[in-house]
């Protein structure tokens, strides 16, 4: 059996709750199966006990201590005996079955919510997104886990019907017909509970994103003096959830009332027919009591028909929900259905808005007198990006095909742009490193020495195998820029591009980092945007951008003796200060 979680979250459908539900049953058939057998043999088991104990009682009542008696008593132990065992194996199932479609579930959601970008935050609120994984996903597990009992019960209320019409027609006819109709009655109350859970869920998922938005900007509603506010508008929704909450309990108690009332009845019909037939000599006084077992177990399979009800209800509500976020369009969905033929691996990178050409195997530098867009032009080049305010991503071209053309998957895949402001998520330090997967620890060393980042190491408890805390707090600014640099070399992309990798690091450190750079980079495609002279001139090839335009191209130190331009951008300053100066600055610097 597969350990959770799983490598593989699937495409379920996404047609309607049913689907779905049934697409999660095909994920876990094996685990699924094993535990409707179990419940088949334990629930045939318990039903033929009162059979087996009628027949004790009636060779008792006849023939005293004979081995006929004794032969029952045995039959009679090795039934408990197998529902005993069925049971325990049967729980155990049913904790898998739980975890696998809850996990599933949560996993599927998880899965989708990181393809998505910011159009999951666009369609639904944060808290909305939460509950699907904190309440929705759990009602999945709970329709796998009574399934199996659900089918049990059904096989054992089969069995018993043709054992019942073989002692007795009348009698028989009065336990096979009255249990469907308890069910029917108890089906009543599903319209209405579905209904008042899906308002209690509507509420709830308010009432969280209420709570997760106010967390995201409780800083700035202390500021403004806003708690009152928010305490108002929390006391108002919490008191809309309680009230939800009520009509779903007084609903839920109607029927868990029915729920001992009706096989109550149904019981007290039973054994007062039978009583009856057993005066008039039509059944033995085994059968009897054959009778008001067959009855009492009936109520279990009862029980929980009326409980799967219920968990079905909640159920349908719970997977609309999940739905909901699943269909949300993930990020790229916009990819052409025939996607235009993959580049070769030595084909040039063009953005032809701003004319810079990217050569395959050349380590170039973009710099420019405004930062942005320089920035603009290396997100356009790993297609990022793209609105009508921006320049569109159509414009870049890769080889023979125009980058929009590709599918996002290939894409992403083959080129990485790592930018200036790094994302670090709660984890061990080789998880945030290692993104792709398979990377060794030789791998991972030695990337972290091309970001020169052994200090991390040391400041990380366990080194590779500490925990990062979230968004890596316990890291300096330097640190976090250099724990990306090194998980986007780690990313081993055919073409990387790196936004202001060395920002915030001191001079020495750029020094370092540039060389080790170049090294690690060398016969691969690499663009770094970057206005430090200690980098451009450790690259092959800088690119000038200028009111959006590359107005020249050529070697870091020919560029600075060369072009007045170029070195006012480099060194900062509108003088012309001469080539010797800036590249002392720099060789000071170092």
């Amino acid at each position: 059996m597969r350990p959770l979680p799983l490598p593989d979250p699937g495409h379920p459908p996404l047609t309607g709750p049913w689907a779905y539900l049934r697409w999660l049953g095909r994920r876990q058939i094996g685990v699924l199966l094993g535990a409707t057998a179990v419940s088949v043999v334990g629930n045939v088991a318990g039903a033929l006990q009162p059979l087996a104990l009628g027949m004790v009682v009636d060779d008792g009542l006849t023939h005293g201590l004979s081995s006929g008696l004794w032969s029952g008593c045995l039959l009679l132990f090795a039934l408990g005996m197998t529902q005993v065992g069925a049971n325990v194996w049967g729980h155990r199932l049913e904790v898998e079955n739980w975890l696998r479609a809850a996990f599933a579930s949560s996993q599927q959601i998880g899965h989708h919510v990181t393809r998505t970008g910011d159009a999951v935050t666009d369609t639904l609120p944060t808290g909305e997104v939460v509950a699907t994984v904190a309440s929705d996903a759990l009602r999945m597990g709970e329709v796998f886990s009574i399934l199996p009992r659900l089918i049990g019960g059904i096989v054992a209320y089969l069995t018993l019907g043709v054992v019942l019409l073989t002692i007795s027609p009348p009698l028989g006819l009065l336990v096979l017909l009255g249990l469907p109709v308890v069910v029917a009655v108890l089906s009543l109350l599903v319209p209405p509970l579905q209904r008042r859970q899906a308002a209690q869920r509507e509420a709830t998922g308010r009432l969280t994103t209420l709570g997760a938005d106010t967390v995201s900007g409780l800083r700035i509603l202390r500021g403004i003096g806003g708690e009152d506010v928010f305490t108002g508008r929390y006391r108002e929704q919490s008191q809309k959830v309680r009230g939800t909450g009520v009509a779903v309990a007084q609903t839920q108690s109607f029927l868990d009332a029915l729920q001992t009332l009706l096989p109550g009845i149904f019981l007290a019909v039973v054994v007062w027919a039978g009583a009856r037939l057993a005066i008039t000599g039509d059944i033995t006084p085994g059968q009897l009591v054959s009778f008001y077992g067959f009855a009492a177990f009936l109520t279990q399979p009862l029980w929980t028909a009326s409980e799967a009800i219920r968990v079905l209800t909640r159920a349908v509500v719970g997977a609309r929900k999940i739905l909901t976020v699943l269909r949300v369009p993930v990020a790229g969905h916009d990819d052409p259905a025939t996607p235009a033929e993959s580049p070769d691996a030595g084909a040039e990178l063009v953005d032809e808005r701003s004319g810079l050409v990217v050569r395959p195997g050349r380590l170039l530098a973009v710099v420019g007198s405004d930062p942005d867009e320089s920035a603009r032009i290396a997100l356009r080049l790993g297609r990022h990006g793209g609105d009508e305010d921006d320049a569109p991503v159509s414009d870049v071209r890769w080889g023979r095909a125009v980058l929009r053309a590709l599918g996002l998957t290939e894409v992403r895949g083959r080129i990485v742009v790592a930018e200036s402001t790094p994302h670090l998520f709660t984890g061990t330090l080789v998880d945030e490193l290692d993104v792709r997967g398979g990377a060794s620890r030789d791998d991972l060393l030695a990337a972290m020495r091309v970001a020169d980042a052994a200090d991390v190491l040391d400041s990380v408890p366990d080194g590779l195998d500490g925990e990062v805390e979230e968004k890596g707090r316990s890291l300096s600014g330097g640190q976090r820029q250099r724990v990306a640099l090194a998980r986007a070399l780690l990313t081993d992309a055919e073409v990387l591009v790196l936004i202001e990798p060395t920002s915030a690091v001191d001079a020495h450190t750029e020094a370092r980092i540039a060389q080790r750079l170049a090294e690690h980079r060398r016969g691969r495609t690499t663009v770094i945007v970057s206005a430090s002279p200690l980098v451009l001139d450790a690259v092959d090839e800088v690119a000038l951008v200028e009111h959006g335009r590359v107005t020249v191209t050529g070697p870091h130190r020919t560029l600075m003796t060369t072009h007045p331009g170029y070195r006012r951008v480099v060194s900062r300053s509108d003088d012309d200060e001469s080539p010797e100066e800036v590249t002392g600055h720099a060789t000071a610097r170092r």
